[in-house]
């Protein structure tokens, strides 16, 4: 296969997130955003070795998974809601299918729940964040989601399903009154203009809407014949707050370098659970309310009892998980990295009489080291990568008998597993939840135990060669590494010499004479680079190397 070339193949199954396997004359491909059983058109746009990547450019024919009726009308443009044209029952089995077999090459003998499908599948979403550019290049002001893979060119999106009615008018007036202003939008390419984002966020139980145009500081006009259109409009909710950002970073990120207030107040109130939270413009808060309800309501069951119990909320973000275990728990401690997260977390609190929550602004990889309190549980709630490396051992240490683990990316998540379960704790049992319906995205929870040493010793036998191991090399045997590679590189085999080639390379060092030749005069063949690639995502997949190396 060359790279720039165009194929025809058909998806043969569908790896989180999105990751299709094509299969196709010439060989087989990873190809993103389809669905298994559909004939597609690719162009090879990454080859590394014989593993090769394709960007989509045509579904050819429907796969039979795809019967889904009252599709959105931007489903295919868009890039968001991949799965909306399967029936939802089928996605929860895809994204069931998945998890599971990630989870099953992590640990063995644990119980798979399955999956709890969210409480709605259209207008779930409380947060929406569209984006300004052109139709395509030099085309009219347009304002909504990138077209699917592509990095400028913006398709309105008048008629999304994932959000409610509210959204759909606050965007197309928005887009209709900037398209007549003259303004235009931020050129990502030049760092030229002024329109950026619109972030609008609508609580589902209180109905407040906060509505918060993202622009930079290269002009200053004045709004308020805009903010009098958005109060004019007939919406369900109210709108409580109307913003303005700066934002001036050359990143296409929504940034705040400064907020201004153009009318009402910067935040909004929601309740979940029974509880009351106040969110900023930037505040983390699951996008899917009655989701995270089941989300919680999952891993309270998972936590247990906790009476008389101290709850390490690790990555806790606003607080949520640790507020709604507060009421029955002696103590919480949550600690978050984002100092606004945690300033919002003790105000939460403040409101709900929470008198027994301690928020503590940190990276959890420097304060868990730090924190004087003795936990009972620990729950975990990391970002998409997972948790850091040198963070898992300090909280391996506290030797707590119960972590519950809450994950949006099972891949990270099967990952940190395997090392849990290699450091004395046993996946007990795991669940999904589906906060995203359409798309391929699910969150993970999983109940690991804490193994306890037998009362009774067993006098066990072990050859010298066994014990003579890095810590390294314990993390991963060479089967498992070869088990790796071939799964994730279409069946490629790799050899120990070429393994401990590797290993060598990045300073795991290996036993004195391993894989030497038997000669002085001896050689030994070099890894080819590809299968060097391979072996080294399986070291990062084992930790064995970290994951910039």
């Amino acid at each position: 296969m060359k790279k720039g070339q165009e194929y025809t193949g058909t998806v043969a199954s569908v790896d989180f997130p999105n990751k299709g396997r094509v299969i196709c004359e010439d060989g087989t491909v990873t190809v993103k955003n389809v669905i298994p059983g559909q004939k597609v058109r690719f162009v090879i746009n990454k080859k590394h070795g014989d593993r090769c990547e394709g960007r989509l450019l045509e579904v050819i024919e429907k796969s039979p998974l795809e019967c889904a009726p009252d599709c959105c009308a931007h489903f295919g443009i868009c890039g968001g809601c991949t799965y909306q044209s399967i029936p939802y029952e089928e996605q929860l089995k895809i994204k069931a299918d998945q998890v599971k077999s990630m989870l099953d090459e992590a640990a063995e003998d644990y119980v798979f729940e399955g999956i709890t499908g969210s409480p709605i599948t259209r207008g779930y979403r409380n947060k929406m964040e569209f984006s300004f550019g052109d139709e395509y290049k030099d085309g009219p002001l347009s304002l909504g989601m990138h077209k699917r893979g592509s990095f400028y060119d913006v398709t309105a999106v008048d008629e999304c399903q994932i959000v409610d009615s509210d959204y759909r008018a606050i965007l197309s007036a928005s887009r209709r009154y900037f398209a007549a202003s003259g303004l235009k939008f931020y050129h990502k390419m030049r760092h030229e203009g002024y329109l950026r984002h619109l972030l609008v966020r609508k609580a589902y139980k209180t109905g407040e809407i906060m509505i918060d145009l993202v622009t930079s500081t290269q002009e200053s006009p004045d709004l308020q014949e805009y903010v009098k259109l958005l109060l004019d409009l007939k919406l369900d909710g109210t709108i409580t707050g109307i913003l303005n950002t700066h934002n001036d970073s050359l990143a296409d990120t929504v940034q705040n370098d400064g907020t201004d207030i153009l009318y009402g107040r910067d935040y909004i109130y929601e309740e979940l659970l029974g509880l009351r939270f106040k969110i900023t413009p930037f505040s983390f808060f699951q996008t899917n309310t009655l989701g995270a309800e089941v989300l919680y309501s999952k891993t309270r069951e998972y936590v247990g009892e906790l009476k008389d119990k101290v709850v390490f909320d690790l990555y806790s973000g606003t607080g949520t998980i640790a507020q709604v275990m507060a009421p029955v728990a002696s103590k919480v401690v949550g600690v978050e990295i984002v100092e606004e997260a945690v300033a919002a977390a003790r105000e939460n609190a403040h409101f709900n009489g929470l008198d027994n929550c301690e928020f503590i602004a940190g990276d959890v990889l420097k304060v868990v080291g730090n924190l004087t309190d003795k936990p009972d549980i620990i729950i975990l709630d990391p970002p998409r990568d997972g948790i850091h490396p040198k963070a898992i051992g300090p909280i391996i240490d506290f030797g707590v008998d119960t972590i519950v683990y809450v994950s949006c990316k099972p891949t990270s998540l099967a990952r940190d597993v395997k090392i849990f379960e290699s450091r004395g704790y046993k996946l007990v049992k795991a669940c999904c939840v589906d906060m995203f319906p359409g798309t391929g995205n699910v969150e993970t929870v999983c109940l690991l135990s804490k193994l306890h040493e037998a009362k009774h010793h067993v006098n066990v036998r072990l050859d010298m060669d066994e014990m003579d191991l890095t810590a390294a090399e314990r993390k991963a045997t060479y089967e498992e590494i070869k088990k790796y590679v071939a799964k994730h590189n279409d069946g490629m085999k790799v050899s120990n010499l070429y393994i401990a080639q590797i290993k060598q390379k990045h300073g795991i060092i290996e036993r004195e004479n391993y894989n030497k030749p038997k000669s002085e005069k001896g050689g030994q063949p070099e890894c080819p680079k590809e299968k060097e690639i391979a072996i080294e995502e399986a070291l990062k997949y084992f930790q064995m190397i970290p994951s910039e190396s």
